[in-house]
């Protein structure tokens, strides 16, 4: 059976948005991870859809951020397997066509090109998807002989992501324990994870227990609750207005499974 080609289009013309949603649905190999017109957001789209191809206008006046942004916010996801970037623009300039071709960009169609139009991307994806299979069939066979090392630091670099996304810096000391204790869970849950911190780090229980609550604490009293709602979606406690330790660790541990 042929594969469905996911593709995530981040461009800030809504009649091209409309043209290629459009063709797409005509497509049965083919069907659209996301639309937007702000490439922050498409960094969204790729972590929570992992879409096989991306069509990236550089140019996003009427949306937020740029196609050079969204490359290089890309490359810091540390991503097993990249989309397949194309990118479409009107720009000409040598040196920044040159910049997307360095930040990842695979192959770059001008919009003001005679032969250009919208429904031709899409041709162009569909004439690739034999390749774009063939290259996922390559990274899953080499995924399932990745040693258990690399899976690990995939998911601490998704654990660090998220921690760092509502204000627990690095620098915190509860950052690491945090960081330790979603990934203790991951493997399994357990009711003695404070104990395992303590031996591993030679500190008491009651410190590593504090340390963590601290940098909970810290995030929810230093962030904006916009940010928090949108990160952290459990139920907290309205007398406490922040989550306990095990909530936090059991969210995060859940989230991370779940690939939310």
């Amino acid at each position: 059976m042929e594969k469905t080609l996911h593709i995530l289009l981040i461009e800030d013309d809504m009649n091209t948005c409309n043209r290629i949603s459009n063709y797409i649905a005509t497509k049965d190999n083919m069907d659209l991870a996301g639309v937007t017109n702000n490439s922050y957001v498409g960094i969204q789209y790729v972590q929570n859809t992992l879409p096989d191809a991306v069509i990236l206008d550089l140019e996003l006046h009427h949306g937020g951020g740029n196609g050079l942004f969204f490359l290089s916010d890309l490359n810091k996801l540390g991503l097993e397997k990249k989309p397949y970037i194309l990118v479409t623009t009107y720009n000409s300039s040598k040196i920044t066509l040159e910049s997307a071709r360095r930040l990842g960009a695979d192959f770059i169609i001008g919009k003001y090109e005679d032969s250009y139009s919208p429904e031709s991307a899409v041709d162009f994806l569909e004439q690739l998807l034999p390749m774009i299979e063939m290259t996922e069939s390559t990274s899953n066979t080499s995924y399932m002989k990745d040693n258990q090392k690399d899976l690990e630091q995939g998911l601490i670099r998704r654990i660090h992501r998220e921690l760092e996304l509502i204000g627990i810096s690095p620098k915190v000391v509860g950052y690491k324990y945090l960081t330790d204790a979603i990934m203790i869970t991951i493997d399994g849950p357990t009711t003695n994870i404070s104990q395992i911190l303590g031996n591993k780090y030679k500190k008491s229980n009651s410190s590593v227990e504090r340390a963590m609550q601290n940098a909970i604490n810290r995030a929810w009293n230093s962030n904006d609750t916009e940010t928090l709602l949108t990160c952290y979606t459990a139920h907290i406690n309205p007398d406490r207005g922040m989550p306990t330790i095990k909530e936090f660790i059991y969210f995060y541990a859940e989230k991370i499974t779940d690939g939310r």
